[in-house]
Order: structure tokens, then sequence, then C-alpha cells
């Protein structure tokens, strides 16, 4: 059994290739790919070669970790059963390249521990757990401590700024300010205002989360903090970050790194979909078949309108 999965050459090179599926082991299920989704933050880094030295990091590879399939085979005794819609945080399923993250291809083999059971109804917007997993997991800890202070102003509105402002207004907490230099990124807040910096005054922040991915702000952010405040780094850099220490010493400055997600984000996040706290529509604005996927890259990172590019393997199945 052989599956169509996106492999990076090299950075800038894709090709589709047909891969080879390994044999079902026990607690593993064969998954058919209905949609993957183009990280535009790690993914991105992986397409144009500046990605930091990373464990698995390597060319050629199969990217993807926000995969929605249905399982199509499933031993006795599995966890999950055939016929079940799932999301698919990547897979390690294929040799003769790196699996990093694995997930976009037209089937997968993987454990049936690691994947999620998800609603029909999402659709393509079930690639989106991954973000809001990591958008959840920057406030939550993974559920190992004591929740963190809410943001009071995130910078970015793409879809983790997105998604991190609408778990924050479902949370019940004062909705938060965004900061969007882009005047189209700024549209479609839900619940929350989004502000250029240049128009914003304020000096007095509590939490500022920044999921920009942008290493020259962290002195402009500390600045923005109040005495003990915080500076959470929840998006992810390929460049080293640094701060002047005297304005970080003056206001007592802590920094935080948020690190990738862990299972029991995925699974609030899956709760407060199902119970309709947490919508994650309006947030995937652009849809191309897995044929056409150099194309769909190129958008992905190249578009400024698009927030999430999503490809659709059902020419595929």
């Amino acid at each position: 059994m052989k599956a169509t999965a996106v492999v990076f050459n090299n950075p800038k090179q894709l090709s589709l290739q047909a891969l080879d599926l390994p044999s079902l082991q026990d607690g593993q299920v064969e998954v058919a790919v209905q949609y993957s989704g183009i990280s535009t933050g790690t993914e991105r880094m992986l397409w144009d070669g500046s990605m930091p030295p990373f464990p698995g990091m390597g060319y050629p590879l199969v990217p993807g970790y926000e995969t929605v399939g249905q399982v199509v085979k499933a031993p006795a005794g599995a966890k999950l059963k055939e016929g079940q819609t799932v999301f698919v945080p990547g897979a390690n399923c294929f040799t003769g390249v790196r699996s990093l993250f694995g997930g976009a291809a037209s089937r997968l083999v993987v454990s049936d521990q690691k994947i999620l059971p998800v609603a029909n109804e999402l659709g393509s917007d079930a690639v989106l757990f991954a973000l809001a997993a990591t958008a959840y997991h920057a406030v939550s800890g993974g559920g190992n401590q004591e929740p963190y202070n809410p943001p009071d102003l995130i910078i970015g509105h793409g879809v983790m700024g997105r998604l991190l402002a609408r778990l924050t207004v479902a949370a019940g907490f004062p909705p938060p300010t965004v900061w969007e230099t882009n005047t189209e990124r700024a549209k479609g807040a839900e619940g929350y205002n989004v502000i250029h910096p240049d128009d914003d005054s304020h000096k007095a922040y509590q939490a500022i989360y920044d999921v920009s991915g942008d290493a020259s702000l962290l002195d402009k952010l500390i600045q923005r903090i109040r005495p003990g405040g915080e500076v959470v780094l929840a998006g992810f850099y390929k460049d080293d970050l640094k701060f002047a220490y005297a304005p970080a010493f003056m206001r007592e400055a802590r920094i935080r790194v948020a690190a990738e997600w862990k299972r029991p984000d995925l699974l609030a996040v899956n709760e407060l979909v199902n119970n309709g706290q947490l919508s994650l529509k309006g947030l995937v604005t652009h849809v191309q078949t897995s044929n056409s996927a150099t194309v769909a890259y190129e958008t992905a990172f190249g578009d400024v309108s698009c927030l999430k590019m999503v490809l659709d393997w059902s020419a595929h199945a």
C-alpha cells in the first residue's frame, strides 16, 4: 500500500511522491486523510531552510502536523473504530524520508493513542486543533500547574493570535487588546479590539503574549509591561532573542517561553469546541487540492490575505 505525500526535497523544492505505508501493528490504525493544514510558523521555516537545529530535521522530509481524516482500517481491539473522524498531529510512518512532522499525505498509519476523535461537521476547520492547543497551552501550562495570567495584550492577529484572543474571551476574562500592523489582518475580531501598536499608549500591561515570531520586538514589549509584568514568548523564533537589561531590571520583568502543546491541551480544546465555547470558524481562508501543493505553499507563505491554507486530499482518496 502506498500513500501520496508532500515531500520537501530541499528548501523551496517540493514534490508529491508515492511512499510505502507499513503494515498495521497492534495499537495502530490507518487514516485516509481528508485535509491537512499548512503551518506558517515552523513549516514555513522548513520550507525556506531557516529552521533552527531541531530533532528530526533534515531533507527530504514530509511536513505537516495539522491533519484530519477518517479511520479506514483498525485491528480488532483498537480504541478507535473504522469510520471515525480524527485529528492527527503528525505521523512517522514513511521510510527513506524524514517525518517532520509527517502528516501531509493521503494516508497515514498512526498510533491510536496519538490521534483524537473529532466531530464530523467540523470539516477542514478541524486542522486548527494543533494551533488552538498551542494557544491553550500558553495559558494553561499543560494542566501541570496553576494557570498563568491570561493575556491583556496579544501581539499578532494571525490564526494563533485570534485563537488566543477567542480562548481568553471564552474563559470569561476581560477581552485582550491585539496589536496588528497589517490593515487587512486587523479585520475579523470577535469580542476584542485590534489596534495598530502606534495607536496604543498603554504602558502597564500585566501579561503580553507574543505570537508574532518576531525576535526584534522583545525590548519594545518589555517597555509596555507594569512592574512585575510578564512577556510570554508563544511564537516560534528562528533568530536568537536578546533584550536590554536595564529596562527589564527596572520593571522586574518576567519572560516566559511557552512550549508546544501537550495531550491535555488538545483534550481541553476539543471539549471547548464540542460545547460551543470556542469557535474555529472563519480562520481557514484558503483551500487547494493536494495536486496544487506547490501553489498552496507559495500562497500560504506569500499572500497576506491567507490566514490558513488547507490541502484537500480528496483527489487521492
